[in-house]
């Protein structure tokens, strides 16, 4: 297993919580062990994470995205939704699991999936509120990886779905 290297200032995703800061790394006791403990803020929640550098890589911690991947995020955005017809709580439960997978080209999936163009019937409180969860997500890793704020990387994630 590769040996993750975080630094503080780094920008890093935690699969469930998205976009976070490292605040560095520091040393820890816990039940007798000595523990290297990777600080993560997130500040919009006003949380820190404290994950042990080496469940670092199974916990999914990870860099950001490369460019590349987010490019084919956006890609996957402009397909074709594609919508199971399987029961709405499965269905839920898959989309959630996607967010939480931390992946910007599944949460970009999750995205274009439930996105509703003007000319579609309303979506239920919870495909709205899996919908919302999914585009904070993807725009705020989008946002950190261009260095523009978050609003504005939602703007652009709408454009390219009206768009498509």
């Amino acid at each position: 297993m590769e040996k993750m290297d975080f630094k503080a200032g780094d920008m890093v995703v935690y699969p469930t919580h998205g976009v976070g800061r490292v605040e560095g790394i520091e040393p820890q006791e816990i039940a007798g062990h000595r523990l290297e403990l990777v600080v993560i803020s997130f500040p919009r929640d006003r949380m820190t994470l404290r994950v042990p550098l080496a469940k670092a890589a199974t916990s999914g911690l990870r860099k950001l995205s490369t460019q590349k991947v987010m490019k084919d995020a956006l890609t996957r955005l402009k397909g074709r939704a594609r919508v199971k017809r399987a029961m709405w709580s499965r269905r839920a439960q898959e989309y959630e699991a996607k967010i939480n997978s931390g992946d910007p080209i599944s949460i970009a999936e999750v995205v274009r999936d439930l996105h509703r163009k003007v000319d579609q019937p309303d979506q239920s409180f919870s495909e709205r509120q899996i919908y919302e969860a999914a585009l904070d997500r993807l725009a705020c890793e989008l946002a950190a990886v261009e260095k523009i704020d978050r609003d504005k990387a939602a703007e652009r994630l709408e454009e390219l779905l009206m768009a498509a």
